[in-house]
């Protein structure tokens, strides 16, 4: 190994902080987070860097030298998009975390923190699950794809930890929602997917709402400003090889997410659940001991926060029956 990894202690204030994938719901929750640090958050969108190219990328940041990266840009989707552009999920986010660590090791960046996903655990690991239960079981199908990348991406940084004494880190979020969400019904994730159902169904006065599977799986959700802070907090105070949960340790079932969000939509009507569509995991839910021992807990309770993803919602026209404009993961 070339030199020691730096300790935990690393305070963001005074530094260059590039968050790649400032236009994604994540990394634009990230740059607000970073206002309220006294750093310089640098931001480059597609059109002045494809991450995806390996070129473009070295020399973007041999300009720029930020002295810290957070790596949020990703293609994602949910579990339609994975299914039906499993090329696209696999090679963009491969493409994406490839180039970015390797050229933050060349450019000599100081800390690098990368946004993993829950999915990559097995589709049967242990509930909640633990960061050791990484590689101990088979994927869940509807996602391998992207979850293959984020594997390998997380291990990229362990990679150029032991070789290169890289301060690269990795993080597991949970299923993550709020301002700035995916609302195509053709990409989004089931928050997302539900919240365009049912105020559409509000609206048209309908009686029921369609949602895929039984409505039994289980799973976590975390605000995405929350996750904001977590990543902050774990960037300025966590430096070890061995990822780290950031989740809530509480979990819904699809059901009640559904009641839920028909609650902060004002929807009056009934929910008929399509089981030849296809569940996913049966259950999704993070140990987050780790991060608690940290010092980070989650602070935003899921009504709460889904109000202000619906307020947010209204507020990008939905409210006259469009849907927001797709929102970018990367650049």
């Amino acid at each position: 190994m070339a030199g020691a990894i730096q300790t935990p202690d690393f305070p963001l204030a005074g530094r260059r902080v590039f968050v790649a994938g400032h236009r994604g719901m994540v990394g634009a929750a990230i740059a607000r987070r970073l206002a309220a640090v006294d750093c310089e958050v640098l931001t480059a969108g597609r059109e002045t860097v494809d991450l995806t190219r390996q070129r473009e990328t070295e020399d973007w940041l041999a300009a720029q030298r930020p002295d810290a990266v957070i790596l949020a840009a990703a293609r994602v989707g949910g579990i339609h998009a994975n299914n039906s552009r499993p090329a696209e999920f696999i090679y963009e986010n491969l493409a994406i975390e490839t180039n970015v660590i390797h050229a933050a090791w060349r450019t000599g960046v100081k800390k690098l923190l990368f946004l993993g996903s829950s999915c990559v655990y097995p589709r049967l690991a242990a509930q909640p699950m633990h960061e050791d239960a990484l590689l101990t079981g088979p994927l869940e199908p509807t996602n391998q794809w992207y979850a293959v990348a984020k594997i390998a991406g997380l291990k990229m940084c362990q990679a150029y930890r032991r070789q290169y004494g890289c301060n690269f880190i990795s993080v597991m979020p949970t299923n993550i929602y709020g301002p700035g969400d995916n609302y195509d019904l053709e990409q989004s994730h089931v928050i997302g997917a539900l919240m365009v159902k049912t105020h559409r169904a509000k609206v048209e006065g309908a009686a029921n709402v369609e949602i895929w599977g039984t409505g039994t799986p289980r799973r976590e959700f975390l605000y995405v400003d929350d996750l904001a802070d977590a990543v902050v907090f774990v960037i300025e105070n966590y430096a070890e090889e061995q990822t780290i949960n950031i989740g809530v340790g509480r979990d819904v079932t699809i059901r009640e997410l559904a009641e839920t969000v028909a609650g902060v939509v004002g929807f009056r009507g009934s929910f008929a659940f399509n089981t030849s569509r296809p569940d996913g995991v049966p259950q999704k839910l993070l140990d987050v001991t780790r991060l608690a021992r940290l010092g980070w807990t989650a602070k935003t309770p899921l009504r709460d926060g889904l109000a202000r993803a619906y307020a947010w919602f209204l507020d990008q026209g939905a409210a006259a029956g469009q849907t927001p404009p797709r929102q970018q993961a990367s650049g």
